[in-house]
């Protein structure tokens, strides 16, 4: 009896394990569609991308602002995640919740970025209120988030977004917690920051989102 009891009791297990694991996965979007840029349009500079195996590539200019290949679409509520790898050299980061206006600095980009940053300094992870307001959220104070970022690897981004309240992990690792009222939606870029060398790259995958606002559900 107690054999045949601890046997169902692993069945039940492993179904409830089955089960969040389906609704861990389940109305992901993924935003990077085969060997196009279908569903982004590039903001700012000259800087260029292209999508190569699933990797969206940003290539720096020189001496051009910063540039941006944006969301067409825009969100509110969500869970972001993507892997991210770049030159050692070059800052870019993760917009959220941004916009592009004409009355606003002539249509620059600007709002919630979530920062990439292999510099000593090591804030990958903070956020950044691109071209308004600067440090929102910097990492000085969290050494375990300043440790997570490794330096010419792949790099796995978590970002949640609900209502006044933003969270960002790099690698697992808890990285900003933000509560600001700015900005309810907008849309997603990826940053190649404006740089004096030509070449360098930044890149991204396995971009998926799952939209938990009521319009995306």
């Amino acid at each position: 009896m107690k054999k045949a009891y601890v046997i169902f009791a692993t069945f039940l297990l492993i179904v409830f394990s089955m089960f969040c694991s389906n609704q861990e996965n389940e109305n992901w979007q993924y935003l990077i569609k085969g060997e196009t840029l279908d569903g982004w349009v590039k903001r700012g500079g000259d800087a260029t991308y292209s999508v190569k195996e699933g990797v969206i590539i940003g290539t720096t200019a020189h001496d051009t602002p910063n540039t941006f290949l944006c969301t067409e679409k825009e969100y509110s509520d969500f869970i972001l995640e993507l892997e991210v790898k770049v030159d050692t050299s070059l800052n870019s980061g993760i917009q959220i919740r941004s916009k592009s206006n004409p009355d606003y600095r002539d249509g620059r980009v600007h709002g919630y970025q979530v920062e990439i940053d292999p510099s000593k300094r090591a804030y990958s992870g903070g956020i950044y209120d691109e071209a308004r307001r600067g440090w929102l959220y910097d990492l000085k104070d969290n050494e375990a988030a300043r440790k997570a970022f490794k330096n010419g690897e792949w790099n796995h981004y978590r970002i949640k977004a609900i209502g006044d309240s933003i969270n960002t992990w790099v690698n697992g690792v808890h990285a900003a917690a933000l509560q600001d009222t700015m900005d309810a939606s907008g849309f997603i870029g990826l940053q190649v920051h404006r740089e004096q060398e030509a070449g360098l790259q930044v890149m991204w995958r396995n971009i998926r989102i799952k939209d938990l606002s009521e319009k995306g559900q």
